[in-house]
């Protein structure tokens, strides 16, 4: 019986924010956070994290764990978006504007594209303009506590306009380029934009 009771209480919320206008096409709400992700979860060592921007900047930077965690911060609600066809509401988030990290360094005319490097390997990239909206963050905290290892602490993009693999798992590093550099998922056939809105989940491999 809580089974479908749950499964009522989902269907009903699905269907206010379908009529809200808040549901891209092809996706589904969920209630719970699902998990997603290639590899092993990377092990935190506070001692030996840091967190660096470098490429078309006035200043290299890099923060200790320490450090980053005294950088200004905003909180935010938004929604997420997951390439699988499942979407989250009314999440709330906390980190450090991306804006405002960028103007710490000194982002250069010349930089066009941001590429998110992360543990594992793993990157990700958008446009640098795609990065200065109102709501994306370097996250690390999501309804008031750290975020769980399997959500991508210690530090993730948080990018909500575009689907979720976008928003960055175990952030390490983040470029400023002239030139776009297809991150881990879009050299494996993912779109390399993103937008749940025109439902960019794939494209043909073009990059090679």
């Amino acid at each position: 019986m809580k089974l479908v009771n749950n499964q009522m209480a989902r269907r009903k919320a699905e269907q206010q924010i379908r009529e809200e206008g808040r549901l891209p096409p092809g996706q589904s709400l969920t209630l719970d956070f699902p998990v997603l992700h290639a590899g092993d979860i990377p092990q935190f060592d506070p001692a030996t994290w840091n967190m660096c921007a470098f490429g078309l900047v006035e200043q290299s930077l890099c923060w200790n764990w320490q450090e980053f965690q005294k950088l200004p911060t905003i909180q935010i609600t938004a929604d997420i978006h997951c390439v699988t066809r499942w979407s989250k509401f009314d999440m709330v988030w906390e980190g450090i504007l991306f804006r405002d990290f960028a103007a710490l360094v000194g982002v250069k005319p010349e930089a066009k594209y941001v590429i998110a490097h992360c543990d594992g390997g793993h990157s990700t990239n958008l446009p640098l303009e795609a990065m200065y909206g109102d709501d994306v963050l370097l996250a690390y905290k999501f309804d008031g506590e750290y975020l769980a290892p399997e959500h991508g602490f210690p530090l993730r993009t948080l990018v909500p306009q575009r689907y979720f693999w976008k928003s960055a798992k175990w952030l390490r590093a983040i470029e400023f380029s002239p030139v776009d550099k297809p991150g881990f998922w879009e050299q494996r056939g993912y779109h390399n934009d993103g937008d749940p809105w025109q439902e960019e989940r794939t494209q043909r491999m073009s990059f090679f």
